[in-house]
């Protein structure tokens, strides 16, 4: 799978003046002069009304989209990479999308397992063990052959988190995953990311660099460290949470008191 950055010293993830537009409207602007560093290790939630454009930036910062102005590099390298020769590059980065974002028609077990059919150069037996350990320690057995479709919302959201997983990504980055969840599910998602965060075994017990998206940031208040908040085509990076609670910003407090 993946491997660790040679110099711990280059950031993850760095944005200098970029600019991103919404997916569907080229013209709409969701944050223009974005400079944002993220450092490995780094536990970061980006704050955001609904319906703000936080999937838009986050789809940027995954690199599955291209910025406008700037420029963005991912351990190093410039973003976005989209050449089969930089491919391995790319897959130390992982993405989670709202609601899973499975394809309908392949089970959960075989959702789970396409990032290690195109990518992981393991056999089948292998791909399989992989698969269980995925299904295991994020509750989906019961559900490994039933396609998406027969499957609750908050459990496609957590086949999103395994097929995630599968490559053993140095960065996860997860979009709103506590849309739509009851207390049970919101609590196993913030344990789970933070264990990710500190280092668990089904990604070899190296601490994930996380970012993850919300409108509403008081879950996140015990778990993550830094904190930025997108509104008004701005990406106000605020630092932790002593920063953020202090932050004059309308946005900041709306979104710390709903």
């Amino acid at each position: 799978m993946s491997e660790t950055p040679a110099n711990p010293k280059i950031p993850v993830l760095e944005m200098r003046g970029v600019t991103v537009v919404s997916l569907k409207n080229p013209d709409v602007i969701v944050a223009e002069g974005v400079n944002w560093t993220v450092k490995a290790g780094e536990f970061w939630v980006v704050g955001s009304p609904q319906h703000s454009g936080k999937t838009d930036f986050l789809m940027a910062v995954g690199g599955l989209s291209s910025p406008a102005s700037g420029g963005y590099d991912f351990l190093g390298e410039r973003m976005p990479i989209f050449e089969e020769s930089r491919m391995a590059h790319r897959l130390k980065l992982g993405f989670v999308f709202d609601g899973g974002q499975l394809l309908g028609q392949l089970t959960v077990s075989e959702n789970i397992a396409l990032p290690l059919r195109y990518h992981g150069h393991l056999s089948v037996d292998e791909i399989e063990l992989r698969v269980r350990s995925l299904l295991e320690i994020t509750e989906l057995v019961p559900w490994a052959n039933s396609t998406p479709a027969n499957v609750g919302r908050s459990w496609r959201q957590r086949v999103g988190l395994a097929r995630a997983l599968a490559l053993q990504p140095e960065v996860l980055l997860l979009d709103s995953p506590l849309t739509g969840l009851d207390g049970r599910h919101t609590a196993w998602w913030l344990g789970f990311l933070d264990q990710l965060s500190r280092g668990h075994g089904i990604v070899g017990g190296k601490p994930v660099t996380l970012v993850v998206t919300a409108d509403d940031l008081r879950p996140w208040r015990r778990y993550t460290g830094r904190v930025a908040c997108l509104s008004n085509r701005r990406l106000i990076v605020l630092g932790d949470w002593r920063a953020a609670e202090d932050s004059k910003e309308n946005v900041v407090q709306e979104l710390l008191s709903e």
